[in-house]
């Protein structure tokens, strides 16, 4: 038994001492679940000012009677101000492509679009591991609808189409 609780506490120790240098973070944002729709990122970092973050999203999303269902993928470079990647201020430039198929009514079509956009955030690595990083900025999107069934077009818009707000907490892990 104190053979295992010494490896325990050794390793604990390992992960708390790789935690505080991490190079690399694994993040989920909780807020996405209430749009239905479920995000992951991977942010790694290049040097001690700058990180490549990778988001991906599968959504269910559902607005007035209109229905997206499909992925979304974000990447973006985070440029750290007077600290170093991956903790502390940053501002990120980002793009966006999506692939829905869309639904309303008896009409279904396939709507993808392409845009970008820019954040300023705040991300904490702790000792223990732990991540918070808390994120908003102004994007745009642009996309064509090509119909499957029926003949009309839906009203596409909430920031999947033209101006919108990207905003979210992410908690995670870096190791």
């Amino acid at each position: 038994m104190k053979k295992l609780f010494l490896c325990a506490a050794m390793a604990m120790t390992f992960l708390c001492a790789k935690a505080q240098d991490a190079e690399n973070t694994i993040k989920i944002n909780p807020l996405s679940a209430l749009i239905k729709t479920g995000s992951v990122f991977y942010e790694r970092k290049l040097n001690d000012g700058v990180s490549l973050q990778l988001g991906l999203a599968y959504t269910g999303l559902k607005l007035d009677d209109v229905k997206f269902t499909g992925i979304a993928i974000t990447p973006e470079a985070r440029f750290y101000l007077k600290q170093r990647a991956i903790s502390g201020l940053y501002a990120a430039p980002f793009l966006r492509y999506q692939d829905y198929t869309v639904t309303d009514g008896s009409d279904k079509g396939k709507y993808t679009s392409f845009g970008g956009g820019a954040l300023i955030g705040r991300q904490w690595v702790y000792g223990s591991g732990f991540v918070l990083d808390i994120f908003f900025g102004p994007s745009y999107n642009s996309g064509t609808y090509k119909a499957t069934q029926g003949n009309n077009e839906p009203d596409i818009k909430g920031g999947i189409e033209g101006f919108g707000l990207r905003t979210g907490i992410a908690l995670g892990f870096g190791f």
